[in-house]
Formats: structure tokens, sequence, C-alpha cells
């Protein structure tokens, strides 16, 4: 098999070399604002249908396979592997990064990541953990990933869908990733293979979530899936940020799997967002953006190209951040949904059972006009809040998280709480509730971890069976129980159920390989709430 051509490689080089390099081969500008501007092409996203792992002896009777995990044969692999390095010795230039990923050093993994375009090469330096100058030497990889857009797959020759494709290797312990320049599926295929890694040989639970640190040291995880509020609600100027979106748990601590951030900037302001639109200046990657009338100021607003529009940073470039990325172990874990029925309390204490049955539910809703098609509000579930990036079945996520759980942490009580919050609808769905107001989630994120909702009495919601806290400070007792803010509680009762159907209907894909405690955990159908 022919082998990379070493005297075309550009390896480590700075950011400054990264965006100098891209704004000579024309392939973006500078921003207003510093920040590197770049178009991504026909991919703006993910493309979940054309991700595969192959299928051998290392991952046949592990991995969990179905329409996420989809299997290809090791000869495809091999094929488009070799294909790729023929092409990579054909460019005057690929840019070659060492970097690693876990910031906790017990679990590190070392990455080498190939790209054709020196943009996605600062992608990586943003996204991924850096190493330090004197210890580039003695680098050596456990994990490569390739990343040539221009290298396309023919699904006839090589089982994929279609010519785009990202494949993981596990037992050659490598990523190529072709036909599409979504920066997004370099940083996800090393998501999900060390959410493959760490269960099966560490002990430690990948987590799609928020982490942050408050001033006594305690940790809080922040769970939840697009449009819950979890960058908004973790990123608080009294706590500082571990990392906005990939996080292991080990015996000892709370890591960042990251070196950086890989914010959405849809409707981005200064006002709303002050921390991320701060964090947009030089060494920034901005992701499919439009400009104001000038060119060079971005228009966040704009949808033009995409509604997914991005931008990476280091995680430096934001002032109030932990220590080497890692905290304790959690005292409070929120899982945030946005539930546009208005059926689900604003805040909830979850049992273990419920906490894992909810982890793998992954529940929040789509409301009218976000989509084309949805008219009224759409449930989703996705397991974990990251089922896209889950090689093995959801329940084992779940029972290592609920293990966790049972061990508790190490400071105050020692008891690890787990809290289902709503950021979405009260006194009725959407189009006749309205949403819940965000200083009032903050109140009760805030009471929660403070220790001020230990005490309060709670009532057991009939349908859910969640306990919700009858007092609550800065926050009105009469919208803690979501029957109460409904004009019509009759009605009330007909939506709860609905969405417990729903829960219910979901939940039967994972019930054969889920325990009885996760299983009592599910809501009780036509009970009167």
């Amino acid at each position: 098999m022919e082998k990379l051509n070493k005297e075309n490689q550009k390896y480590c080089l700075q950011p400054a070399a990264l965006v100098e390099e891209t704004i000579r081969l024309d392939q973006g500008k500078l921003s207003s604002s510093g920040a590197l501007v770049i178009n991504t092409g026909k991919f703006t996203g993910r493309s979940p249908k054309d991700r595969f792992i192959v299928k051998d002896a290392m991952t046949a009777d592990t991995v969990d396979w179905g329409e996420i995990n989809m299997p290809i044969e090791s000869k495809s692999f091999d094929l488009l592997y070799e294909k790729m390095v023929k092409y990579a010795n054909t460019l005057d230039t690929v840019y070659v990064r060492d970097a690693y990923a876990c910031a906790n050093p017990n679990y590190r993994l070392n990455v080498r990541v190939h790209t054709e375009f020196p943009w996605q090469n600062l992608f990586v330096y943003n996204m991924f953990l850096r190493i330090a100058k004197k210890d580039l030497p003695s680098f050596s990889p456990d994990w490569e990933v390739y990343a040539f857009p221009t290298v396309l797959a023919d699904p006839s020759v090589h089982g994929t869908r279609q010519e785009n494709f990202s494949i993981i290797n596990f037992t050659e312990k490598k990523i190529i990733v072709g036909g599409s320049a979504y920066t997004g599926e370099i940083k996800k295929g090393i998501f999900s293979a060390l959410n493959f890694i760490l269960p099966t040989e560490k002990n430690v639970l990948p987590m799609h979530c928020s982490a942050n640190v408050g001033a006594e040291g305690d940790t809080s995880l922040f769970f939840g899936l697009s449009g819950t509020g979890k960058t908004t609600l973790s990123n608080d100027p009294d706590r500082r940020l571990i990392g906005d979106d990939e996080h292991g748990w080990s015996k000892e601590s709370v890591f960042n799997f990251e070196g950086g951030c890989y914010a959405k900037t849809i409707d981005l302001s200064q006002a709303k967002e002050p921390q991320i639109f701060a964090a947009i200046k030089f060494g920034a990657l901005l992701e499919n953006i439009g400009f104001e009338e000038d060119g060079y100021t971005p228009d966040y607003s704009d949808t033009t190209i995409t509604q997914n529009t991005r931008v990476s940073y280091p995680i430096y470039h934001i002032d109030n951040i932990m220590y080497k990325s890692r905290g304790d172990v959690p005292e409070n874990i929120f899982f945030l949904t946005c539930d546009a029925f208005g059926a689900l309390p604003p805040i909830s204490k979850l049992t273990k059972g419920q906490a894992m049955y909810h982890f793998i539910s992954g529940y929040t809703a789509k409301i009218a006009g976000t989509e084309v098609g949805i008219v009224e509000p759409k449930a989703t579930f996705s397991a974990c809040f990251g089922a896209p990036f889950l090689p093995l079945a959801p329940t084992r996520y779940a029972e290592m998280l609920g293990e966790k759980i049972e061990k508790g942490c190490r400071r105050g009580d020692g008891k690890i709480n787990v809290w289902l919050v709503n950021t979405g609808w009260s006194g009725g769905g959407f189009g006749e509730g309205s949403r819940i107001a965000l200083s009032y989630t903050r109140a009760m994120i805030k009471a929660a971890i403070e220790g001020n909702l230990n005490d309060v009495e709670y009532r057991t919601h009939p349908v859910f069976g969640l306990e919700m806290p009858v007092t609550c400070p800065d926050v009105p007792n009469a919208m803690l129980n979501p029957r109460d803010t409904w004009r019509n509680e009759a009605d009330y009762d007909v939506v709860a159920n609905k969405l417990a159907n729903l829960f219910v209907d979901n939940f039967a894909q994972y019930a054969s390989k889920a325990n009885d405690e996760i299983m009592a955990a599910a809501p009780k159908v036509g009970a009167k709430a």
C-alpha cells in the first residue's frame, strides 16, 4: 500500500500561518472582528447517514449496529484509505497536526490529523488539546484522522451510500473523511471513538454535555439537545467553564475532551452571548456566515447558506475557564429540555432510576417554524443526548451513569442530585402558553446548586413520577406545578398523557436491554395529573 509523502507536509503550523495560507489560496478572508471566515461548500453540517464503522472481529459483537452505527467492510475502508493517500501525495501541501483528546492525562488519546485545507487544520488547532512545543519530538499517535474533502467514494465500488463518507476503523485506529469539508465531522469522529474506547477500556463515562465549576469547587453538568439552553446556562459569569460539549467522568474527575468550543452563531449577539461574541477574534474560524453590506462585518442573522452557522475557537479565548479543563466529580446534573407541550415541570428532582430513564430518552421538542413541515410541537428523542455518536447500546452508558450516581461525590453530603429542567413552555403549549423566563430558569438552577432545594417540600407528579419543589427562591410558587398554570386542567391532563405515551413509545426500542430500575421509572400513562 502506498505511503504518505512526508516531503509535502507542513507540520503543526501556528494559527497565523494557517490563516495566511487560507487567504493566499483564496479559500477564506478575515472578518471585521479578525476571525477567519470560510465556506464549507456542499455540506454545512454532519451527514449521519454517511457515517460508517468497520465491522470486523473487534466490533462485530460490541457495536450497537443499526441506523446510527452502520457497518462497512474492511476492504471498503482499505480501498478508500489507499485512494486518499494517493490523492494526498499529489498535493503541493498536506497540513498535519499532532494534538490530543482528554484533559485528564490518565486517559489521554494522542491524535494525528492530516487535512487537505489549511483552515481545516486551524479547526483542529482550536478544537483539540494543544501539545507543548517541547513535547512534539517525542509524540506518537494513538489514532490518525485523514480529512480530504476532494476524495469521493464510488458507492458501487466502496459500499457507501453516496460520494461523501466518514468511516471509523477501531482495529486500525484510523478515521477517514471524504466528500465533505464540514469540519464537525473531524471533531465528532474522535468523539465517537472515545465513546467506544473509554467505557470498554477505562471505565470512564463519555458525555455529550457542558460542565462548569463554582467558587467552592463544585462541578455541575448540563445535558441538552439543540435549543434547550445548554450553552447559555453553562456559561455563567459566577462559575468557571470546563467545556461546552464533550466530557469524561472518571472515578476522580470530570474532564474536557477538547481544547476549544464549536458554537452556533445563528442570531448571536453581544447582549445574549457576550462570552461567545467576544471570543470571535483573530484565531477563531467562522463557518458559512453572511455579511453586512460592507462585506466584512458578520451578519449572524443571515441564513442564506445555512441555519447551522458555526464558530470554532480555542478555549483560552474565554476568560472564565477552569484550569487544566477538569474539575471534581459532579454534585449536580441538569437534563435540559425545551418542552413545547408545556407538560413537564420547570424543575424536578430525579431518582437514580429516573435519571437513567431520562438520560436514555434524551427528550426535547421542536416548535412550529423551526423546520419545514412542523406546524405543531414535535417530540424529539436522542439517546443520552448524543445518539449519533454512540457506538455502544444506550443502556450501557445509562447503567454507567447510575453506578456513578450511586457512588456519590466527595463534597457536601456526598449525594449527586439529578434535575430535569424544562426551559420550554408553561401555562399551555406553544401558541397558547408562554416560554419560561430565562431569569426563572437561572434562579432554579442557582437554587439547586446552592442547596436551597434540598429541604423544601416536594410533590410527586402523578403521570411522570417527578418530584416537584413546592417553593423555590425568586420563582413564583404557582408555576412550579405545570398543571396549576393551565387555564383548563383537563386539557393539561390530556397533553401530559400524550407526552407520556410518546416517551413510552420511544423507549420501546431500548426495553429489552434496560434493567428493572430503569423500566420502573417510565411515565404512568393514563394517570390523572
